[in-house]
């Protein structure tokens, strides 16, 4: 009886002692669950509500994977409202409109071998999807088989789940537009190249890769332009494919199968399928998980409201994936990077697949107050670039692309100087900042500055010039030789260099129009265009209309306060934005994507989906009605960002979109980056804790936060009350607490003095 007792209460020692680690590991903080990779998913070419696709990537990854709905070459990869998977698919593809490069699909199929993206398409469900950043599993209903992936940063490996069949097949399609395979059977492997690409590439460009299944083939066949060529075992040709096949699978029987590429040769590749060579699917689930965790936890937010803990860890995941890593570690174990822009394979960091006229408003800021340590290597990549090419990059995908307008590497560059960043020579990108705002590519015409005779010149961009886009450029190139003026100041160079970027930078006064208090298209000899409507999305105007493109004065908000004559009638003219009725100026020209989301949203010329406007709420603190910033914003969050596949309100554009509610819902915004502040919000949680790379916390909380006390009553930094409508980037660096007191009402005393106002330029002694 005695011993009986003993070894009870031996069990139930170790049940307890069990029971407790469970709980440890389900209290455990795993910021990943809430992540929905779906958001955005629900787009088309006609609206947007993210334009996104599932990234099944590490963070910062060189290679993601996605399931593949859209047609091979098509930019809407994944669209939640599709039936049928065609493949799994890896991509680089960092928006629909820029399209995709280094890629290549591989879908299991049973029964006759077919090729054919529709013949061998399945139906799936949402409700037998499981979606992860590292982990990716459906049911193929029409082949019976279950599929799982789960990547590394340039591998993954496939799970595929057979029924009990005959004919098992993996369909490896490497594309048109010229593309190779081989089958090498003694190996269970295949090796190939695509070089299918949206522009970017020099003429040499290939994405090598290597698949190795873990067991023999028992059918083997390549395929050339859709022809099925049973035991041919290589292929070159425009659009080259490779079926492999095993006989008499039992029912749940699996097949693994790892995959590598490589941008610089097949060696590499195989150098970089080390990454899941050895290593069970399972493991490096584990192992993504971990790695997203430990990037998602740099931010620890509580709140009740898991809706909203959902969209915010899902707009930090899209923060965290693009500018992808495109560099490979070499035999030796150093970095190295094939050059999208010279075509040699050269040491070092590089990454691409951003457009920095989207991505400098806060995707690059978050970066360097979360993430410092991976801009570190972003400037060093940088920095190359502008060795191989002779320009910084403004949209590069994976070289310069065609796309969009700015000089905005020159704002990238001064906010990474401005917090810290080391470990690159930031001399020589002051050379290719200077070089960039006094050149145009001689190709590439949104790289450089396309105009800058004229606007040297001039001190703007005149609409008889044959340059469109001309107000929006020359509100850009102002704000980009602030930008270059900031960076120069910092790095020490003498005022005989640098004046002349303090003085281009109030170049933006030359386009105001003291009549309609707006920014407008003028002529070579002065004289404004006519007739004008505020409300047209025209020619002069970037993606926008003179409402979106008048505030985008980010360095100056003071000097646009004097032009307009008082706050009082700055604060008016923002409140018009709110309430001029959308369909003002909608027939102007031919609908675009960006205005029909605008239209829907019902927020009048507010167009939040698309980036010229997305700081102007936060203006308001710029003249004594900071109450007002805090409302909107907050309308802006709580209405137009779900944890839904139609969750945002256009396109997400490589994580800007997903930045500013980052931001945003922290409580504070980079109005103006390489300014070193953060322009005042209205945060969304009750409490927030920052990890920050330098080892220390910064813990935000919001006392009284609710969906209705969105207004700030009072701020306190460590206790202390804080009277001011901006923050200190060097002050919040160092760690410690910001305690906000929230109310249904606003506090109208709060924030109204002149010197509350965050940083303008005009209010600097040169």
């Amino acid at each position: 009886m005695k011993n009986t007792i003993m070894n009870f209460k031996k069990h139930l020692g170790a049940l307890v002692l069990l029971l407790s680690v469970q709980l440890s590991k389900a209290q455990s903080f795993s910021p990943v669950d809430y992540v929905n990779p779906l958001i955005g998913t629900q787009s088309k070419y006609e609206l947007s509500n993210g334009n996104t696709y599932p990234a099944i990537a590490m963070p910062w990854g060189m290679n993601f994977w996605t399931p593949q709905t859209g047609n091979m070459g098509d930019g809407w990869v994944y669209t939640y409202t599709a039936d049928k998977i065609k493949g799994f698919k890896q991509t680089h593809q960092p928006s629909p409109w820029n399209n995709d490069y280094g890629q290549f699909s591989i879908m299991p199929t049973i029964g006759e071998p077919v090729f054919d993206q529709e013949k061998r398409a399945s139906w799936f469900s949402h409700k037998a999807e499981v979606v992860k950043p590292y982990f990716y599993s459906v049911y193929l209903a029409d082949h019976d088989v279950t599929t799982e992936l789960t990547p590394s940063e340039r591998g993954a490996i496939f799970r595929f789940t057979f029924p009990k069949t005959a004919a098992a097949q993996v369909v490896i399609d490497a594309f048109d537009k010229g593309s190779y395979i081989k089958v090498i059977p003694e190996e269970n492997k295949i090796i190939g190249y695509n070089t299918r690409n949206s522009g970017g590439v020099p003429d040499n460009f290939k994405n090598y890769f290597v698949i190795i299944f873990d067991r023999s083939f028992d059918f083997k066949a390549a395929v050339k332009s859709g022809d099925i060529k049973n035991n041919v075992l290589e292929m070159k040709d425009n659009h080259a494919g490779a079926i492999v096949g095993f006989k008499n699978l039992k029912r749940g029987e699996q097949v693994i199968a790892r995959v590598a590429s490589s941008f610089i040769s097949f060696e590499q590749a195989e150098l970089n399928l080390k990454e899941v060579k050895g290593k069970t699917f399972d493991e490096i689930v584990a192992v993504g998980k971990a790695k997203w965790n430990e990037v998602l936890g740099r931010v620890e937010v509580k709140d009740p409201d898991i809706d909203r803990l959902k969209t915010f860890y899902s707009c930090l995941y899209r923060s965290t994936l693009f500018p992808r890593d495109f560099s490979e570690i070499d035999a030796q174990g150093k970095r190295v990077h094939y050059s999208p822009y010279n075509g040699q394979v050269l040491p070092g960091e590089m990454f691409t697949d951003t457009g920095f006229w989207d991505t400098f408003r806060s995707l690059f800021p978050l970066l360097n107050f979360i993430y410092p340590e991976m801009n570190d290597r972003m400037q060093a990549g940088l920095v190359n670039a502008y060795k191989e090419s002779g320009f910084l990059p403004e949209w590069a995908s994976p070289g310069h692309r065609e796309s969009m307008i700015g000089n905005n590497s020159a704002s990238v560059v001064a906010d990474a100087f401005a917090t810290g960043r080391k470990g690159y020579d930031a001399d020589l990108l002051w050379d290719a900042v200077v070089h960039g705002a006094n050149n145009a590519h001689p190709k590439i015409s949104a790289t450089g500055r396309f105009g800058h005779e004229v606007y040297n010149t001039l001190g703007f961009i005149p609409t008889d010039k044959n340059i469109n886009q001309n107000v929006a450029r020359t509100l850009e190139y102002a704000y980009n030789d602030w930008s270059i003026y900031q960076f120069g100041k910092a790095l020490g160079k003498p005022n005989s260099e640098i004046s002349i970027y303090a003085k281009r930078a109030m170049n933006y006064k030359n386009i105001y129009d003291a009549e309609t208090k707006l920014m407008r298209g003028k002529k070579s000899d002065g004289t404004f265009v006519t007739p004008f409507d505020p409300s047209a999305w025209s020619k002069e105007y970037t993606e926008g209309n003179a409402w979106h493109w008048s505030f985008c004065v980010f360095h100056d908000p003071q000097g646009l306060i004097d032009l307009m004559g008082s706050k009082q009638a700055f604060n008016a003219m923002l409140d018009t934005i709110f309430v001029i009725p959308s369909y003002e100026g909608m027939k102007s020209r031919s609908m675009i994507h960006e205005m029909r989301e605008m239209q829907i949203m019902n927020m009048g010329q507010y167009a939040h989906g698309n980036q010229p406007i997305q700081h102007m709420p936060y203006l308001y603190n710029y003249a004594a009605e900071p109450w007002k910033a805090q409302y909107w914003v907050r309308q802006i969050m709580d209405k137009l960002y779900l944890p839904t596949p139609d969750g945002y309100c256009g396109d997400e554009d490589n994580g800007q979109t997903s930045a500013w509610y980052v931001f945003s819902a922290l409580g504070f915004y980079p109005v103006a980056p390489a300014s070193g502040e953060y322009v005042l919000g209205s945060p969304q949680f009750q409490s927030v804790k920052l990890n920050l790379q330098n080892g220390k916390t910064l813990k935000i909380d919001a006392t009284n936060q609710n969906k209705d006390n969105v207004y700030v009553n009072e701020v306190k930094i460590n206790g202390k009350m804080y009277t001011k409508n901006f923050f200190q980037y060097k002050e919040l660096i160092k760690g410690g607490e910001l305690q906000f007191d929230m109310a249904d009402k606003p506090n109208k005393k709060r924030g109204i003095k002149d010197t509350d106002a965050p940083y303008s330029f005009s209010k600097m002694k040169l």
